[in-house]
């Protein structure tokens, strides 16, 4: 705990020492011959002519511009350009100084630099992408340009990178419709109506914070063509075998007051559409209370393939929902956000699992047939306003989910059968106020929820014969979960500028009640009377807390440091009335953060993290009695609250030149971990695995290094993107009594090329290489590699229709029938009156009904098949609404 501190403030006090190095700042204003002044000009200071470009700047709305510069060099170089308009070239001395700069019309500059303009721009923190300049003839939505623009990366569900950062909003006209799910824009908004996509570097969403919080992370808005854009697409597809349909219409309107992107579709195509209303919503730091489903009970699965749901996914699904969001008056809007999932799903596959132990290996072989029925209702309704002086957001949200499942496990001595009921239920309303008052900025935040769930798992015939029955087979065993969960967290606080310096302190109290019933029934309903297999538990958590952060933002906006010094008492009470049993912990913690970001020039920046964080245990890690999880998985947690200490660092580089479509990123994290329990995991002979706390002390710890660049060449219309990490971990662990220390490394390497080779042929290229490798102590037990590689061609005869070609593999070292390979066909035509594509794709052509995949984690390798859709063809109609 001391050396952590000194490490933390170690690193404040380097940051603090390199704030003062002075730089060199050139300002001015930039005009035309008749004074006009010019917005949008660009500013490169260069030690000369011929050298690299050192730092750059935009003019703003009054032509003004300041540039700050770093070099030992006597003298400057200083090159302004603008569209339409001669370069002004001076040399100026290394000193900070204002400069008057005008700029004489000139034709010939214009046709050089009106060429980059057609594809990226930059105004301050915003950079903004032409998608006429990224769109292909194949292209029909969104998401088919932001896939191509560097530094953005979308990965497969659907999530938006920027940087190797997830994005915090997405905006359409700078309104938030979506709430977090934007793939129903991404995969739906045709293409032809945005003009441009806005990537907004550093954006703080809340406005009345703009200037006081620095935001690390970065935003998407999408602008569109038309002040009034109507939009959507619709298709109706028919295919075989067997049997096959696809339907989809979603419709939107966009204007200044009113937005809305309403979507019904339903499909046995394989396409997964549960995608589209994924939330990917950035919460705020500390809102640790959510709504989100916790599954208590499950049906062994069988690993899913690691490409496209339409290779394997056997469903009947539909999707029904509606986005609406109205203006009332400025700044101020209402928006409702609710959808409702119904889907049937059918998996069929193999799997073998060995264990690794200190002492020996276990194999389990299973033949699984799981029968999947998802039935959810989600919504959100938001009302928000978000002006410069005040902000007020207040959201209800709830979730309903109503699954169940069945399973059919053969085993080469027995048959099992599985069968879940699943419902959960949760609601809650989050309401967040800043109002200005005088000088301060106070600001409240409430947010207060319910859950409820009754889970049931039934297994025929019993397992654990040992334990619940003497030894003796018996004929079912029947786990029942009842969970309740209500929770409340409010603070009050203030935020004040003094200078350069931002202080926000917060005080605030928390609330979370649990409780857990659990119950086991074996034969006929008889219930299992051992205390050691029911739970009758109450956990209650409350903490006091005052969290206050400091803020520092120089007057050339280079440096921003953050500092925030949380303080908390946290109480713990548990009582088991099956058990008489009660344990209660009570602690003061501290967990500081210190963040630093820093723009070395126009095309750099540098930032870093400490921080120091405390975890304790969730109701689901208390429990004493046994709970049967699965059926051949049984836990308890017959131990003291588990607390968890980590100290974290990162520092990370990144490079970003518009001019030159040129986006690079690097970083490295380490993290250490100490915890009081450690988590036994017995493994008995036909697989079935004990789990249990222990109290020991122990530790790990994590080594991490990512990067990744992308770059767009422009006279090649050729985006190529690459990322690569490596994550090494070591941490300890009890196996069937004997304790090992465990190591893990893995590598990852992932890389696309999307190119328009010729007017006649574009090209997109995708490809992924991992390494995984475990092992005890310094013996490595298992090793995995895998390849993913995925080749579309589309050929174009004529304008308005292609052949498409695509081929995929995908193999791993592990499986001896790891090889597996894909090839489609599809062509298409597009009618110009009505606008519409009529498309036929052939799937799977060689029939390919198997997929053979292995992966490895810690201590055990599994290796499976999944049966795969069988060779297939859709033919689809699609309009472009």
């Amino acid at each position: 705990m001391n050396n952590s501190r000194k490490i933390f403030f170690f690193l404040i006090s380097i940051f603090v020492v390199f704030a003062g190095y002075s730089q060199t700042e050139i300002s001015g204003q930039v005009f035309d011959d008749n004074s006009k002044k010019l917005s949008g000009a660009t500013i490169m200071i260069s030690k000369d002519s011929i050298s690299s470009i050192l730092a750059y700047g935009i003019s703003d709305s009054d032509g003004r511009f300041q540039v700050s510069v770093k070099t030992e060099s006597e003298s400057l170089f200083l090159k302004v350009s603008y569209i339409g308009f001669g370069t002004f070239e001076k040399t100026v001395q290394n000193k900070s100084q204002q400069l008057e700069v005008k700029l004489l019309p000139s034709s010939e500059a214009l046709k050089e630099v009106l060429v980059k303009s057609e594809i990226l721009q930059q105004r301050g923190d915003t950079l903004s992408f032409s998608v006429d300049a990224f769109k292909d003839k194949n292209d029909r939505v969104i998401a088919d340009i932001l896939k191509k623009l560097p530094g953005i990366d979308i990965r497969p569900n659907g999530q938006i990178f920027y940087k190797d950062e997830p994005i915090q909003k997405y905006y359409i006209e700078g309104l938030d419709l979506l709430e977090g799910r934007y793939n129903l824009a991404n995969n739906n908004l045709s293409a032809d109506a945005v003009s441009k996509v806005e990537i907004l570097e550093n954006h703080q969403p809340v406005k009345v914070l703009d200037s006081l919080e620095f935001s690390e992370r970065a935003s998407i808005n999408i602008k569109l063509k038309k002040d009034i854009t109507v939009s959507g697409t619709a298709t109706a597809g028919i295919g075989a075998a067997p049997l096959l349909w696809q339907t989809k219409i979603t419709p939107m309107i966009f204007n200044k007051k009113r937005q809305a992107l309403v979507t019904y579709q339903s499909n046995n195509t394989g396409s997964d559409v549960s995608r589209e209303i994924r939330d990917f919503s950035i919460r705020l730091f500390g809102d640790e209370f959510t709504i989100d489903k916790t599954d208590w009970l499950s049906i062994q699965n069988v690993a899913e393939p690691p490409f496209s749901q339409e290779r394997w996914l056997d469903n009947n699904v539909h999707l029904g929902s509606a986005n609406i969001l109205q203006r009332i008056k400025e700044d101020m809007d209402l928006k409702l956000n609710i959808s409702y999932l119904n889907d049937y799903q059918q998996q069929d596959g193999k799997t073998q699992t060995r264990y690794f132990t200190p002492t020996d290996t276990i194999d389990v072989i299973e033949n699984t047939n799981n029968e999947l029925y998802l039935s959810t209702l989600q919504g959100k309704l938001t009302l928000e306003n978000n002006a410069d002086k005040n902000y007020f957001k207040n959201q209800l949200e709830f979730n309903g989910f109503w699954n169940a499942n069945r399973g059919l496990i053969d085993r080469p001595d027995s048959q099992i059968k599985q069968q879940l009921e699943n419902p959960f239920f949760g609601i809650k309303n989050n309401l967040r106020l800043l109002r200005t008052v005088g000088k301060q900025l106070i600001t409240f935040n409430s947010n207060t929820g319910y859950t409820k769930t009754n889970q049931e798992l039934l297994v025929q015939p019993g397992q654990f014969e040992a334990i619940f029955n003497g030894g003796d087979p018996y004929e079912e065993i029947q786990q029942l979960v009842s969970a309740k969960k209500w929770f409340t967290d409010n603070s009050a606080g203030f935020t004040k500028a003094l200078g350069r310096f931002t202080i926000s302190p917060k005080f605030g109290f928390s609330i979370q009640n649990q409780q857990l019933d659990t119950d086991i029934f074996l034969g006929e309903g008889d219930e299992v009377l051992d205390a050691d297999f029911k739970n009758r538990t109450e956990f209650v958590e409350s903490s006091v807390y005052f969290k206050n952060s400091f803020r520092f933002k120089s007057k050339d906006e280079t440096w921003n440091l953050n500092l925030s010094t949380p303080l908390a008492f946290k109480s713990f009470d548990l009582e088991d009335d099956n058990f008489e049993e009660k344990r209660n912990l009570d602690r003061l913690i501290f967990e500081p953060r210190f963040s630093v970001d820093k723009k070395l020039s126009a095309f750099w920046e540098v930032d870093a993290s400490a921080g120091l964080s405390y975890k304790f245990a969730e109701i689901q890690q208390l429990y004493y009695g046994f709970l049967l999880n699965g059926y051949r998985n049984l836990n308890r947690y017959n131990a003291p609250i588990s607390e968890e200490q980590q100290q974290s660092y990162r520092g990370g580089l990144a490079y970003r030149n518009p001019l030159k479509q040129l986006f690079l990123n690097a970083s490295y994290s380490y993290s250490f971990t100490e915890n009081n329990l450690l988590y036994s995991s017995n493994i008995g002979e036909n697989g079935t695995t004990i789990l249990e706390a222990v109290i020991l002390d122990n530790s790990s710890n994590t080594h991490s290094f990512r990067g990744g660049g992308s770059k767009y060449f422009r006279k090649l219309k050729t985006t190529f993107k690459l990322n690569a990490s490596y994550n090494l971990s070591q941490r300890q662990q009890l196996l069937n009594n004997t304790l090992a220390e465990v190591n893990t490394k893995s590598f990852s390497l992932r890389g696309s090329v999307d190119a328009e080779i010729s007017s006649w042929l574009i090209a997109n290229y995708s490809g992924n290489f991992s390494t995984y490798t475990s092992g005890f102590e310094k013996s490595d037990f298992q090793q995995i590699e895998t390849h993913q590689h995925v080749i579309d061609l589309y050929f174009y005869p004529k304008d308005n229709q292609y052949l498409s070609v695509s081929g995929e593999y995908y193999g791993n070292s592990l499986s001896e029938n790891g090889d597996n390979y894909f090839v489609n066909l599809g062509y298409q035509f597009t009618f110009e009156k009505p606008k519409m594509d009529l498309n036929i794709s052939w799937r799977n052509i060689l029939n390919t009904d198997q997929f053979s995949n292995a992966y490895n984690n810690q201590y055990y390798y599994v290796e499976s098949s999944y049966r795969l859709r069988p060779s297939q063809v859709l033919a689809t109609l699609k309009f472009t609404l």
